[in-house]
């Protein structure tokens, strides 16, 4: 006879079916992400790399507050749910960082139809004012001030660089995946978009646009 506390080989063979369905459900919801992932890093179906450096193993966005611009606080993982394209500046921001936030702007509605999933945002490095003029033209942008050592321990720049040379793509799931070469222009913006496409498309079957801007 079993003993109370023993399982049964019933109640065993149970268990490891409920867990084998639960990891099929789990592998059937994670398969379209897995594609398109795949189509992106692996099979590149248009042919041609991609223009920004991939980053692995990626890194997923920090569980902190950052504090927009009207003094409210906002954690960093209310932006999950969207493809975020982020810049890193000081508020004072430079001629380099005005350049950004513009090409931020202009790539995310060349995008047309498919803007709705990408925001544009600004992670400020420090508790400087930002100008009112700037201030008018981030409306539909999400502006946070983050201290830049919280910033520094998830977003990393490349080698020889400052974080607030490049461009940073960050996937609905709040992982940083891709990094833009440093100082682009008009030029090489449009080659950085090429690669926003082609991961819209890859992931159209799973990602839909999500939440409104924050501000």
């Amino acid at each position: 006879m079993p003993q109370p506390e023993t399982p049964s080989d019933g109640a065993v063979r149970r268990q490891g079916g409920g867990r084998l369905k639960m990891l099929a459900v789990l592998l059937v919801c994670a398969a379209p992400v897995v594609a398109s992932y795949f189509t992106f890093y692996v099979v590149r179906p248009e042919g041609r790399q991609n223009f920004g450096e991939l980053i692995s193993p990626q890194r997923a966005v920090p569980d902190i507050k950052g504090v927009d611009l009207n003094g409210t606080g906002v954690s960093l993982q209310a932006l999950k749910g969207q493809w975020l394209l982020v810049s890193v500046a000081g508020a004072g921001c430079d001629e380099a960082c005005v350049e950004h936030l513009y090409l931020q702007r202009q790539m995310r509605e060349s995008l047309g139809r498919e803007k709705d999933r990408l925001d544009w945002v600004w992670l400020i490095s420090d508790d400087a004012t930002v100008a009112e003029p700037l201030r008018v033209a981030l409306k539909g942008a999400t502006a946070l001030r983050v201290p830049a050592p919280e910033i520094a321990a998830w977003l990393a720049p490349g080698s020889g660089q400052v974080l607030a040379d490049h461009l940073y793509l960050v996937d609905p799931m709040g992982n940083w995946m891709l990094r833009f070469p440093a100082k682009l222009d008009k030029v090489t913006a449009a080659k950085a978009k090429r690669d926003i496409e082609r991961l819209l498309r890859a992931a159209n079957s799973w990602d839909k646009p999500g939440r409104e801007p924050i501000n």
